[in-house]
């Protein structure tokens, strides 16, 4: 497949600056950029999905009326969260 560009991109010397300080040994700015984009479009899609989840859980609920209590969903993570921990140790 053949590559493709990103519009140029005009920023503060100051951002540039900031992202140099960053760059790991060896690292471009080009790489650190691209690397960027796709942790963004990655976490934009996971979030999409997430939501997705959750408009398809309420119409879900208000379909049949099965409605789990906030208490207890925190309850339940809260004890995930505990064994989490404990097993970490």
């Amino acid at each position: 497949m053949k590559s493709a560009s990103l519009p140029s991109l005009r920023v503060e010397p100051e951002l540039r600056q900031s992202a140099e300080l960053v760059l790991r040994e060896g690292e471009t700015l080009s790489a650190f950029i691209e690397s960027s984009l796709r942790t963004n479009i990655e976490r934009r899609l996971t979030r999409n999905e997430f939501i997705a989840r959750g408009l398809a859980s309420r119409d879900h609920a208000r379909a049949t009326g099965e409605y789990i209590a906030a208490d207890e969903v925190l309850s339940t993570l809260h004890n995930s969260l505990l064994k989490a921990k404990q097993s970490k140790r």
